[in-house]
C-alpha cells in the first residue's frame, strides 16, 4: 500500500470516531447527497501523516472549502488564527448553535474563523438541517456532547 492511501480498517476508525457526522459542519452522513471522506486536519502538503490522529471525517463541502488551510481570518478582529481542529479542540468551546439549531455560531476566534473559511452553514446544510429539524434528526447527539 502506498503512504498516501487510508486502509480501509483506519477509515472505519474515523468514522466510528465521529459518530458518522462531519467533524466540522456535523451534517450527517446518513441524510447527505454528497460523499464523505477521511481528510487530514493538517495536510500532508504540510508534512503530515496519515496517523488517526491527524484525520478527521468531513463533509464534500467542508473538505472543499478547507483544502490544506490550517488557518483563515477571523472576521471579527481581522487576525489570522489557527483554524479548529477536532483532534484538539472540543466543539462546544469554539461553536453554538443559534435558537433554532440550523446555524452554526463561532464562540471564539477558532469558530468564527472555521465557520467563514468551510462556509458551515452553506444555504444546502441550513436546508438540510431544518428539514431534519422538523423530524426531531437534528441536532445528532454528537453535536451537543461531541
Amino acid at each position: 500500500m502506498a503512504d498516501f492511501q487510508i486502509s480501509a480498517s483506519l477509515r472505519q476508525q474515523v468514522i466510528r470516531r465521529a459518530f458518522g457526522c462531519c467533524e466540522y459542519c456535523v451534517s450527517q452522513v446518513l441524510f447527505s447527497p454528497d460523499p464523505f471522506s477521511v481528510e487530514h486536519t493538517t495536510p500532508r502538503a504540510k508534512g503530515e501523516s496519515n496517523e488517526l490522529d491527524n484525520l478527521a471525517f468531513s463533509c464534500q463541502g467542508c473538505n472543499g472549502h478547507k483544502h490544506i488551510a490550517t488557518e483563515a481570518i477571523d472576521p471579527i478582529n481581522g487576525a489570522m488564527t489557527p483554524l479548529y481542529n477536532p483532534r484538539i479542540h472540543q466543539w462546544d468551546e469554539h461553536f453554538l448553535w443559534d435558537e433554532d439549531f440550523t446555524i452554526v455560531v463561532g464562540r471564539t476566534a477558532i469558530g468564527r474563523a472555521k465557520v467563514e473559511r468551510l462556509h458551515l452553514n452553506r444555504e444546502g446544510v441550513v436546508n438540510l438541517r431544518q428539514m431534519l429539524r422538523k423530524f426531531d434528526r437534528h441536532p445528532p447527539d454528537r453535536s451537543i456532547n461531541p
